[in-house]
C-alpha cells in the first residue's frame, strides 16, 4: 500500500495534523506548568509525545490534578 505523496488528499489531512499539533503543544505546556499531576510528570510528557492523539487527551482527562 505505497501511495505516492502527490495522491494524498493533503487538504483533508492538514487540518487534522494542525489540530493534533496544537493539542500536543497545549498539553505539554499545561503539564510543565502544573506543580503536581496524577502520576509522575515525566511519564505524562512521554504519553503526550509518543501516543500522538490519545496521549494529550488522556493527560487532560486523567493527568491533571483538580484542586
Amino acid at each position: 500500500m505505497n501511495v505516492p505523496l502527490n495522491e494524498i488528499p493533503w487538504g483533508a489531512i492538514a487540518p487534522i495534523l494542525v489540530l493534533q499539533l496544537i493539542l500536543m503543544i497545549t498539553a505539554l505546556v499545561s503539564c510543565i506548568r502544573e506543580e503536581k499531576t496524577n502520576g509522575p510528570k515525566w511519564l505524562w510528557i512521554l504519553f503526550i509525545l509518543f501516543i500522538s492523539l490519545i496521549g494529550p487527551v488522556l493527560y487532560f482527562v486523567f493527568g491533571r490534578r483538580n484542586n
